[in-house]
């Protein structure tokens, strides 16, 4: 079983919040919620006040400096639209997708409009003209999709779509490689809350079971969503979650690709 890490892109700074959406308030609340509840400390939740003061709600080269320091390349979707709390503006993709690029990781879109062709076009065209790329794959943001979605993202020219929830391989729609997610960091922590309901222990025991459900279904590839807004100590069991997850899948000898890297091999089997 080969490992595809991502990191869906949600915010880059506070400020963007400001007068659009109901992220700032629901961010204070759920900081709230935790302290008192006991799963976070006075240190962790100064910390994610602080965060207000600094303006930076993004850990996009935190991620990738942890992730070349374990010998692995990981995938980003970036948002080229504005809805339901992804709320930054296109001057941030044109600054951070090259950056990421440059540093060998694979970008893709975050996508907004899941029910709507033209919309769903229109992101891809505006990613395309950004990277220069016309090869790459979508995520919908919030995971939304209905039953024409994989239609309009192949007919938008997507390679790829990693919205999709189960424990299944990789397959084709119609020409389109669809990639179906099973673990993502807030499913693990949160468990069936909206907010942290586990200490690190237990959600690395949730963890080891999902991948020994993975290993049990005898899964080809077993796809990781980790948020790059946890890498900090302001989220500090998620990111110790996805430090620990990394070096465990590291020590027992996992191979971790690319979507692209997963097509290729994918392709080739088909051939034989």
């Amino acid at each position: 079983m080969k490992v595809i890490i991502s990191h869906d892109i949600d915010h880059m700074t506070v400020l963007e919040h400001l007068f659009k959406d109901l992220i700032l308030p629901k961010f204070v609340i759920r900081a709230n919620i935790e302290l008192f509840n006991g799963k976070i400390g006075l240190a962790e939740y100064s910390c994610r006040i602080s965060d207000f003061l600094k303006n930076k709600w993004q850990r996009i080269d935190e991620v990738m400096d942890f992730n070349d320091k374990m010998g692995i390349k990981s995938a980003f979707f970036i948002g080229v639209n504005n809805g339901v709390g992804l709320s930054y503006s296109l001057k941030h993709v044109e600054k951070w997708a090259p950056k990421i690029l440059k540093r060998g990781y694979e970008v893709g879109v975050h996508g907004i409009s899941f029910d709507n062709y033209e919309a769903i076009k229109m992101e891809f065209d505006i990613f395309k003209e950004i990277t220069k790329m016309s090869d790459f794959g979508i995520r919908m943001h919030y995971l939304r999709k209905n039953d024409e979605t994989l239609d309009f993202i192949e007919k938008a020219g997507y390679l790829y779509d990693a919205t999709p929830q189960g424990f299944e391989n990789p397959y084709k729609h119609n020409k389109m490689w669809v990639f179906p997610l099973q673990i993502m960091d807030g499913w693990i922590v949160n468990g069936e809350k909206r907010y942290q309901s586990r200490t690190l222990e237990e959600a690395k025991q949730e963890t080891l079971k999902q991948i020994g459900k993975a290993k049990k279904l005898e899964l080809s590839y077993l796809s990781i969503l980790f948020h790059d807004r946890y890498m900090s100590d302001s989220f500090l069991t998620w990111k110790k979650w996805y430090e620990w997850l990394i070096r465990y899948l590291k020590n027992e000898g996992y191979e971790f690709v690319l979507h692209k890297e997963a097509i290729n091999s994918l392709e080739r089997l088909k051939k034989q």
